[in-house]
């Protein structure tokens, strides 16, 4: 996969624009061809399992409608010849081959990056003006497409729909992007996308927890993991009138109680591995039909078939005092570095296979009858 910032070195990328500061990169994939054409995203719309939405509309009218999926044939075919989008996310996972896009932005954490989502649009459509809370690089696969940004704005929302589109918006820059041009976008930049012409958009969206979806998960992971916990004491309690006011000692011990159950720690990495190695759609892994046991792994290797990553498990690791902890959709085992990050190397997982089978059959197993990895029978 062709580097996808074009001349640009991922160290000036990220010092200069990372989280900072727009960036149009004409030809970031020169002589750019989509493996998936705009039939087959509509076709990928009528997936009971793809997540689909229809928007249609244009601004300044503001006559938005949003529907979501699956859509029929009959609903695409009578669709107008201008003023709507179709939306599919998930695209790389419902057509792995598409994984080594995602993977071209490497020099990025793997856990950070989301997923790749197409939109194509009859000439006209577009979502709206509006802003993402996430880095998203807009990459253009066919057609043209009209882009406005803008850093100062009105962030007031539309109200009577379910778009976040901001009711008013001024451009401050634009720019018409043709295939192979990218666009990236940090958080929080208004921006507001028109096709020129039927044309297709590829976004690779980064991944931004919010800080009350951490909060909520990590309560979660806690009441689960340690139960109860420690409840609320006051030993120190003083003689006086208790009345009805929550006194600073009795915040400060409330406090005091929260602090010990969130403390950074061993447990606090363990749930950031479980919370982050999920994706946003739970699709439960499944395992073959008939578990594999070490002899079988070798066996099927050594008859050339290779393992593969699971497009809907996310495998990440962290340091451990004993070595590392490896983490799939919520999962974790303790294993070596080594192994660690070979397993989570999708690109390098076909030929060190052998090795790791070597190290730790027992695990890679189970990361096969678990439904994380699968064997892919030699062609």
């Amino acid at each position: 996969m062709t580097h996808p910032l074009g001349k640009l070195d991922t160290t000036d990328f990220l010092r200069d624009h990372w989280q900072k500061e727009p960036l149009l990169l004409r030809q970031a994939i020169p002589d750019f061809t989509p493996e998936l054409g705009i039939d087959d995203i509509a076709g990928l719309a009528l997936d009971e399992l793809a997540e689909s939405r229809l928007v249609r509309g244009s601004y300044p009218e503001h006559d938005w409608k949003l529907e979501y999926g699956p859509f029929d044939e009959k609903t695409l075919r009578s669709l107008p010849d201008k003023d709507w989008t179709l939306l599919v996310q998930d695209v790389e996972k419902h057509y792995p081959p598409l994984r080594h896009l995602v993977e071209a932005f490497d020099f990025l954490p793997r856990w950070r990056v989301d997923d790749l989502m197409v939109s194509v649009a009859a000439p006209g459509g577009s979502v709206g003006p509006h802003t993402d809370q996430y880095d998203v690089f807009l990459l253009q696969a066919e057609g043209r497409r009209h882009w406005q940004i803008a850093k100062d704005f009105s962030g007031e929302l539309l109200q009577g729909t379910e778009l976040n589109v901001l009711n008013s918006f001024e451009s401050e820059q634009e720019w018409i992007l043709e295939p192979g041009d990218m666009l990236y976008l940090p958080p929080g930049i208004a921006h507001h996308g028109v096709a020129l012409d039927t044309c297709m958009t590829w976004s690779i969206g980064l991944r931004a927890p919010s800080t009350a979806d951490i909060l909520q998960a990590f309560g979660e992971w806690l009441a689960a993991e340690r139960g109860e916990g420690a409840r609320y004491a006051d030993p120190d309690l003083g003689a006086g009138e208790p009345g009805a006011e929550l006194d600073e000692a009795a915040i400060a011990r409330f406090g005091k109680l929260l602090a010990g159950a969130t403390a950074k720690g061993p447990d606090f990495a363990e749930f950031l591995g479980t919370f982050l190695s999920r994706y946003r759609l739970a699709h439960e892994p499944l395992g073959p039909e008939r578990p594999l046991d070490p002899g079988g792994l070798t066996a099927a290797l050594g008859e050339g078939h290779r393992l593969r990553h699971n497009p809907w498990t996310r495998l990440l690791w962290t340091s451990a005092a004993d070595g590392a902890k490896l983490f799939a959709a919520g999962s974790s085992w303790p294993c070596t570095r080594a192994f660690a990050t070979a397993v989570c190397d999708a690109a390098g997982l076909e030929k060190s296979a052998p090795e790791l089978a070597d190290q730790n059959a027992a695990l890679l197993c189970e990361l096969v009858n678990t439904g994380h990895l699968y064997l892919e029978a030699p062609a």
